[in-house]
């Protein structure tokens, strides 16, 4: 299992972005720090956020579309499918 995608996910803003990739995908940076702005409050940096979607580019967690000179970001989850299958929920155990 790769250490990025722990990395990536071991953020708050980070899982923020991935929730509001969830919510509406293929947003530009403009859009989504327009989102954490004004849902939840955030006051980072567009260059912060630029950060962040790095590292979850990294992990595998976004995609980039290029189109003229607006870049689109999109969620894939497939990785976190690793961590499903390292550790499979029992539906049927005991409940904590």
């Amino acid at each position: 299992m790769d250490a990025d995608l722990f990395r990536a996910i071991g953020d708050a803003t980070r899982r923020t972005i991935l929730d509001e990739l969830t919510e509406r995908d293929g947003q530009t940076l403009f859009e989504i720090c327009g989102r954490l702005s004004m849902k939840h409050g955030s006051t980072s940096s567009r260059q912060a956020v630029s950060q962040h979607l790095a590292v979850l580019e990294q992990a595998g967690l976004v995609h980039t579309r290029r189109q003229g000179r607006y870049k689109f970001h999109h969620l894939d989850t497939a990785p976190l499918r690793a961590i499903v299958e390292r550790w499979p929920i029992d539906r049927e155990g005991p409940n904590p």
